[in-house]
């Protein structure tokens, strides 16, 4: 089994990566961040219906980009909430 290849979608940031794999004639594509210390996001999942090149569709670049802000805001609000552990 071939594996899937990755690619890092510096255009929304640095620590966003999308993952494409192809799968019985349809191409499929995952996109999280690694951003967060303590967390890791999946922003996207969808199958890319356009046979014309191999970009990522502005829509779907627009999702993501508008979920990253969300998961900034969600990792943000949950590590000021957590309680610091003693040692």
């Amino acid at each position: 089994m071939p594996i899937p290849e990755y690619l890092n979608l510096v255009s929304i940031d640095a620590g966003v990566l999308e993952i494409v794999d192809d799968y019985d004639g349809d191409t499929f594509r995952a996109v999280y961040t690694l951003r967060f210390a303590k967390a890791v996001y999946v922003l996207h999942a969808f199958q890319k219906k356009s046979k014309r090149g191999a970009a990522t569709p502005r829509t779907e670049l627009d999702l993501i980009d508008q979920r990253l802000r969300r998961a900034r805001e969600d990792y943000e609000q949950c590590s000021r909430s957590e309680k610091p552990i003693s040692r």
